[in-house]
């Protein structure tokens, strides 16, 4: 299957360039029916995209490590188009090519100005996010990571909320300026390695006090884009000043790109550093966790407290992916996955009620079961996979997290465990609120229940919460050998270093 991720990676801008025909010749004609057109061409393409990564993920091979469907063009001094995708970023893959069709039908009717150029924007973005998990060469990894400021960019500054503006350039501004000293990281391992492919710099050993400065590069980008503590503080404006899809996308994959950096290069590349840096990880992880989580209790807005919950989850990926055993790294991309739509879908529930009364404030809400009992039952089941119910998505990967994280360092576990009931406190205090009670207001009384596309939206998103609860083994297995291999880097720090050249034939052979 030569050239399949590709066609995944580039496939959206087929769209793009038939919505710009249409735009081209039929704007002047009917803007209607031209922007209708153009809603049904992005829909054919993101359905086409996730139908080709389907066949991705049927046709991986789960028994190894290896990158695969490698694709490798050179391109210049040492650089490459290189392209292949091991078990961790398949899966993104996968993500991505799913929430972006969610994307486009939760855009349907609430999109109502410039509709086109929106519909370009997102098709723009995926291209450039699935590229970023298909990236063999760190020089297109950063191309396709940076590229993707711009199409969110616009997407918060031109179609969101009345503080817009502010919220496109804190978020524009936060995540570029972290992602200079990466660039400046990429130079420093071209010139030590002679070259940026990713496997070659997985297998190699780089200086010890090299590592240290590289590893902090790579962190100022990758702790922005998650994001930690302290610098999360861009979230909360940029998902409540976004428009309800650009919110599902934000915290569907945006975030993962983050955490995705931490496995893709900090462990592999750096583990020297890794290993010295890992109590600081836990430190600001478990700060964030307990901090954003008692943050969100006190939102009087569903958004926020929604973002705010996000940093908090965000949180225990942190924590599982340095545990550096198998459980918490497993663990730590299951949340990753799980909080992927599970987060989008509460998003999508926030925008299901402001499409309708025009406001995200929680009080102005309350007895939503009386006349919006579907609408009432689809949140329920996203608010309980958020606060890891037993048999949802967010159980299993939590619960991996924690035992990881208690193999690690107890205390690191048991604190990390607070974030679970704290979660379960914010959550169904947010329920409570807007779903029951009497309805004392008549444009609540007057709000209808789900829609038929309402309904087509959040039905996928709820077999994913129950197939992820129930059986979690179809996600975990493709995702076991390359979790392992960046564990044995990981753990090259912790051998002596007359070993250490030995330890790198063995993974290379593996």
């Amino acid at each position: 299957m030569t050239g399949i991720l590709s066609l995944i990676t580039f496939l959206p801008m087929v769209g793009v360039a038939g919505i710009l025909v249409l735009r081209l010749f039929g704007a002047a004609k009917d803007q209607a029916k031209t922007e209708t057109a153009g809603k049904w061409i992005a829909m054919a393409t993101t359905l086409a995209t996730f139908a080709l990564s389907i066949l991705l993920t049927a046709r991986f091979d789960r028994a190894t490590s290896a990158f695969q469907f490698v694709e490798d063009i050179p391109w210049f001094a040492g650089a490459g188009y290189r392209m292949g995708v091991d078990g961790i970023s398949v899966l993104f893959v996968l993500l991505t090519a799913f929430l972006l069709p969610i994307c486009i039908l939760a855009s349907w009717k609430s999109i109502e100005k410039r509709v086109l150029e929106y519909l370009i924007a997102f098709l723009v973005l995926e291209t450039l996010v699935i590229g970023v998990f298909c990236a063999l060469d760190i020089t297109l990894f950063y191309l396709f990571f940076e590229g993707g400021l711009l199409p969110m960019f616009l997407i918060i500054g031109i179609w969101g909320g009345q503080r817009r503006v502010y919220a496109a350039f804190k978020f524009f501004l936060y995540t570029f300026l972290g992602s200079v000293l990466m660039l400046l990281a990429i130079l420093a391992i071209y010139w030590q390695l002679g070259t940026t492919d990713i496997p070659t710099a997985m297998h190699s050993s780089l200086p010890k006090g090299m590592q240290t400065y590289l590893w902090l590069a790579f962190f100022a980008s990758f702790a922005v884009k998650v994001p930690m503590w302290p610098v999360h503080t861009w979230l909360p404006d940029a998902h409540v000043e976004a428009p309800t899809a650009g919110s599902v996308i934000l915290a569907g994959v945006l975030l993962k790109m983050g955490a995705y950096g931490f496995l893709r290069f900090s462990i592999p590349f750096f583990p020297d550093a890794s290993a010295t840096f890992t109590p600081l990880i836990f430190a600001l992880s478990v700060i964030a966790i307990i901090y954003t989580s008692l943050v969100a209790l006190a939102q009087e807005d569903m958004k926020k407290l929604i973002a705010y919950s996000s940093v908090a989850h965000m949180g225990f990926v942190t924590i599982g992916i340095f545990t550096m055993n198998q459980q918490g790294m497993q663990g730590a991309v299951l949340t990753m996955i799980s909080h992927g739509f599970v987060s989008g879908a509460l998003f999508l529930c926030v925008g299901v009620v402001y499409d309708r009364l025009h406001t995200r404030e929680i009080a102005r809400y309350g007895g939503l079961a009386e006349n919006m009992p579907k609408y009432s039952f689809v949140f329920m089941i996203f608010m309980m996979a958020s606060v890891g119910l037993p048999g949802t998505s967010g159980f299993v990967g939590e619960f991996l997290v924690l035992n990881g994280a208690f193999e690690a360092n107890s205390w690191v576990g048991f604190l990390a465990t607070t974030g679970i009931i704290l979660g379960a406190a914010y959550m169904l205090y947010l329920y409570r609120r807007v779903i029951f009670g009497k309805i004392t207001k008549d444009d609540v009384r007057a709000m209808l229940d789900l829609s038929w596309r309402e309904k087509l939206i959040f039905a996928p998103l709820i077999v994913l919460v129950f197939w992820m609860g129930i059986y979690p083994s179809s996600f975990l297995d493709p995702m076991k050998p390359a979790v392992s291999f960046v564990i044995d880097r990981g753990r090259i720090a912790s051998l002596p270093r007359p070993h250490l050249a030995a330890a790198d034939a063995v993974s290379v052979v593996k």
